[in-house]
């Protein structure tokens, strides 16, 4: 029930924050050129590319017969995208795979299926976003529940969902042929958990690192960072994520055994130098820490 109530919880602070982005009320941290919301495009090798959008990422994979797109971000977004994609090759995009249902990564998409792209997301994305529709946002036409290959030209990206950890719809796409993961929030290289963790379970989380660790892969692509930072990580990104989390989970629950149950209190006394250079340590870490009070003290 308490997990219930905290997905919905988050789903309406996600809408609120997609609210304010599209209108314009968040500050722009990344100018590039002059504009507002920078953009990028970064080819990775052999038809696969990195298309990058603010602080947000997705991929597209170019094919003979067509491209598969992972997210489609949002309308802005999407329309770039798709010019940058006109830039590289007339073949229409055929496939749009959602990485889970929070609008911030998977709105945009109308303009590729008014070009007859196939969306496809685990099946937990199509009740959400029945529950929750978005004129911008295409129900998926395939769902599935562990597993799904998606080929095209002779490509293959393989998608495996890991149970609930970001919401319970995640997946995690993988390139076989590149041996490279696609990742999408629970992987952020050099960075601490975001702000209080909307709808993250931080033992699930920790559990399904540790899975995708097991995966025959030796790059990470996450959906995260800004331009200053790489586009392609090494397979040890996983690991030092979890190991962040297991860290703050430990000295969270070490202050709360000697006697610290006041979440004010945690804010102030816990801290991890090993983490003082990741990106949003000071910001963010206090915010990391009343999370995990939380789960220690309310059971989630």
């Amino acid at each position: 029930m308490m997990k219930h109530l905290f997905i919905k919880s988050t789903i309406v602070i996600g809408l609120l924050f997609w609210s304010a982005l599209m209108a314009g009320n968040f500050p722009t941290q990344e100018p590039m050129g002059g504009k507002a919301f920078g953009t990028s495009v970064k080819e990775i090798g052999n038809g696969l590319y990195v298309f990058r959008w603010w602080v947000y990422r997705n991929i597209f994979l170019v094919t003979d017969e067509g491209v598969i797109v992972a997210d489609p971000l949002n309308p802005k977004a999407a329309g770039l995208m798709r010019e940058e994609i006109r830039k590289i090759t007339d073949k229409p995009v055929k496939y749009v795979i959602y990485s889970h249902n929070h609008h911030d990564h998977i709105s945009g998409g109308t303009l590729f299926r008014e070009e007859g792209a196939t969306f496809i997301a685990h099946e937990n994305v199509l009740k959400q976003l029945g529950d929750h529709p978005s004129p911008v946002t295409p129900l998926p036409d395939i769902t599935f529940d562990d597993a799904y290959t998606v080929e095209l030209g002779g490509r293959t990206i393989e998608l495996s969902y890991f149970g609930p950890n970001h919401g319970d719809s995640l997946v995690v796409m993988r390139l076989p042929e590149e041996k490279i993961l696609f990742v999408v929030d629970i992987v952020t290289p050099r960075r601490v958990a975001f702000r209080s963790m909307p709808d993250f379970w931080p033992d699930e989380w920790i559990r399904s690192l540790k899975e995708i660790e097991q995966l025959d892969f030796d790059y990470v692509i996450s959906a995260h960072g800004p331009a200053d930072q790489p586009a392609i990580d090494p397979a040890s990104v996983v690991a030092e994520q979890r190991i962040y989390l297991e860290d703050l989970m430990a000295a969270v629950k070490q202050e709360m055994d000697s006697g610290t149950h006041s979440p004010d209190k945690l804010r102030k006394t816990v801290k991890l130098p090993k983490y003082e250079q990741w990106r949003s340590y000071n910001e963010w870490l206090p915010m990391n820490i009343e999370r995990i009070w939380a789960y220690y003290h309310m059971g989630w």
